[in-house]
């Protein structure tokens, strides 16, 4: 019979120094929050509980994390790391491995914390060239962990020591338990420390092991918004570069932004100051311009976005044609070969193959068929103001320029509207449909002047 696997996060901390009434773990992080970047990577491990130590301003915390399943532990006063998982053991599987995460630690990576698990218990470690303020490791002759000493309570000589604490160890939940009843307060914090329990695993002949992760930024922590600052900014280049690896081309990859789940092909190029958002799929050939907004979006192979353009919850097929300065919004979803240009705003709209409404148009609640082109400055007009109404314009139309539609409406097949046009009934298929005043030249007109 396996072992079971249960993971305790400890997210009770008040967060001061964010200067914010938002909880720290809820500040945004790549994407999503501190915390759910941790639970992500807790989820890898196919845990079989999660139990999430919560203090100050919990319901934050539980509201946010309503949809996840986890065991909730409430730390109300904070009395250390020591005391937190003393609260959690009465919620532990008998004889379970049992992983310590911090809730401020976003970098870890789940193959680090595997190598924990190889063992009956460990810790992660890392070196800094400045270890100021982390507990120091103490080893013993053979490589294993005899204490962990922090910052306040280290001597001059264990301040020397560059390798120090990441607060994640693992133990066997019996262990735990045992140890926790033996360790105090007898500290500069006068709070219960969870790196004691090293010290009294050490007493017993049962010293964890040190797992030392080759990148000492995994393991940093986050107290403030300079340090939430430095994090994202190492998970960007992260992010970045594995999509660099997969065949994407980015000229100027420090301008990227990555906050979501991105699935990219071949030879795709993104271009300075982009910003892809939650769950995009960007297929082979794809080029993003400059200080685009790609969020929640599929991109079909060879589709071009041109510079400044803002998709959000957006379809392309494949060969379009999108930009500059476009606003595709949610529900908008654009044939193979169509084409929406500079200034045109979509909404709840199907562009039909080879279609284009290249400028200065706005198409909301609509149903475009193929072959169709949409003049400038032709404009939809879906909403009386309590109610939302259907376009439809049927393959091979041309709207002639500044065109107004007044849904409810159909333009049959094959028709034609002509230039500014008012269009408050069905347009006939294949016929010139138009409404505009009679032009006229008005002799011996004066030109208004100046008063006085």
């Amino acid at each position: 019979m396996s072992t079971k696997l249960n993971i305790v996060i400890l997210a009770a901390g008040k967060g001061s120094r964010m200067k914010s009434d938002r909880l720290k773990v809820l500040h945004p992080f790549a994407g999503s929050t501190i915390i759910e970047q941790i639970l992500a990577t807790s989820q890898q491990l196919s845990a079989d509980k999660i139990i999430m130590v919560y203090g100050h301003q919990g319901q934050q915390l539980q509201s946010h994390l309503a949809h996840e399943d986890l065991t909730w532990v409430e730390q109300a006063e904070p009395q250390g790391t020591g005391h937190a998982l003393q609260l959690a053991l009465p919620h532990l599987d008998k004889d379970a491995k049992v992983l310590v995460l911090m809730g401020d630690v976003p970098l870890i990576d789940a193959t680090d914390l595997q190598k924990l698990l190889r063992h009956s218990s460990a810790v992660i470690t890392a070196k800094m060239d400045n270890p100021y303020g982390y507990g120091r490791i103490i080893k013993t002759a053979d490589g294993l962990v005899a204490a962990i000493v922090e910052e306040k309570d280290a001597n001059s000589e264990q301040k020397q020591i560059d390798e120090i604490n990441s607060g994640i160890i693992m133990a066997a939940q019996g262990d735990l338990a045992r140890w926790l009843v033996q360790i105090n307060t007898d500290n500069a914090q006068g709070e219960l420390y969870l790196t004691d329990v090293l010290a009294i695993a050490h007493a017993e002949n049962n010293s964890f092991h040190a797992i030392l992760v080759e990148d000492s930024r995994s393991i940093k922590g986050i107290n403030d918004r300079v340090q939430l600052a430095q994090c994202e900014a190492i998970k960007q280049a992260q992010l970045r570069k594995q999509l660099m690896l997969q065949g994407v081309y980015m000229p100027a990859p420090e301008t990227v932004q990555i906050r979501g789940t991105i699935t990219c092909g071949q030879d795709i190029t993104i271009d300075a100051g982009v910003i892809l958002i939650g769950d995009c799929d960007i297929a082979d050939g794809v080029s993003i311009g400059a200080y685009s907004i790609i969020n929640n979006c599929h991109l079909g192979e060879n589709t071009r976005i041109a510079a400044h353009s803002m998709l959000e919850q957006v379809y392309c097929a494949g060969d379009c044609d999108i930009g500059p300065y476009a606003r595709l919004r949610p529900g908008t979803r654009v044939a193979e070969k169509a084409k929406i240009g500079n200034f045109v705003e979509t909404k709840k709209t199907t562009i039909g193959y080879n279609s284009k409404a290249s400028h200065l148009s706005y198409l909301g609640d609509s149903e475009i068929g193929d072959h169709v082109n949409i003049g400038a400055g032709t404009i939809t007009c879906n909403y009386d103001g309590v109610n939302k109404y259907k376009t439809i314009i049927e393959d091979g139309v041309f709207i002639g320029s500044d065109t107004q539609l007044i849904a409810p409406v159909t333009v049959g097949q094959g028709a034609t509207i002509g230039a500014g046009t008012t269009l408050t009934k069905d347009a006939a298929a294949n016929k010139l449909t138009l409404s505009r005043s009679k032009q006229r030249t008005i002799d011996g007109w004066q030109k208004p002047t100046k008063n006085s």
